[in-house]
């Protein structure tokens, strides 16, 4: 299956809280999109891996994601090494995407830059023919290149690049939010052992405010930012906001 877009994160719910209402649109636009959970947050300190793929599986489908897989790295411990390009290049050729969209190239979480750069860097080799990797069933896999690597942004600013407008998909995306309700606040109190940055109380209203001020930045509700590896070119400038 070839994918218009396809979001290679770190962790579960990376996608969701960062670009979830630019893959809704484009889902409605009639592109298909997917995303590669690198990890399955075992170390996360709330929920269970089991319990993030049931929740990764219901905002697969508020996304109306064409593929959702897990690449089974290690949590924690992504690294920009040959063993891991080579878990992440057969995702990229069997589903060639026209666009990646990964991590933050900076965040609090280590793992989010590590992924910024795997991904970016097997991008790369996966359009390398002499790199060979195989599918499923065995058979060599073509090379494959995607036309444009972009990233998002996360727990730490960063000043975007381009902004999307996503404001007629920003609730649907906080529905998909919300589908990981082991990582979120619930109202119960919380033990201090258990608390982390995206569980405090205050955090989805801090989502939201993230998504006005970049809405307002365009001239528009909602936005969600992202940076870019090359300068961006367009075919029309008057399509520009």
């Amino acid at each position: 299956m070839k994918l218009d877009i396809l979001v290679i994160v770190a962790h579960p719910d990376d996608a969701e809280l960062s670009c979830g209402g630019t893959l809704i649109q484009a889902a409605a636009q009639g592109k298909k999109t997917g995303i590669i959970d690198l990890t399955r947050g075992e170390l996360g300190t709330r929920g269970t891996p089991e319990l993030r793929a049931l929740e990764a599986a219901e905002a697969a489908k508020i996304l109306k994601l064409a593929v959702r897989d897990n690449a089974d790295l290690p949590d924690g411990f992504i690294a920009n090494v040959r063993e891991q390009q080579m878990r992440v290049i057969p995702y990229i050729r069997r589903y060639r995407p026209d666009i990646v969209i990964t991590n933050a190239v900076h965040d609090r979480h280590p793992d989010h830059a590590r992924a910024s750069t795997l991904v970016s860097e097997s991008c790369f080799l996966s359009g390398l023919k002499a790199i060979e990797s195989r599918d499923a069933v065995g058979e060599i896999q073509a090379a494959w290149r995607p036309r444009a690597v972009y990233h998002i942004v996360q727990d730490r600013y960063l000043k975007p690049d381009f902004i999307v407008d996503i404001s007629p998909s920003f609730e649907d995306k906080m529905r998909a939010v919300k589908a990981f309700r082991s990582q979120f606040y619930t109202g119960e109190e919380q033990k201090p052992e258990e608390t982390t940055p995206i569980s405090t109380k205050g955090f989805m209203e801090a989502l939201r405010a993230r998504a006005l001020e970049y809405g307002r930045l365009i001239n528009v509700e909602y936005g969600e930012g992202f940076t870019v590896e090359r300068a961006a070119g367009l075919h029309d400038i008057t399509i520009l906001l």
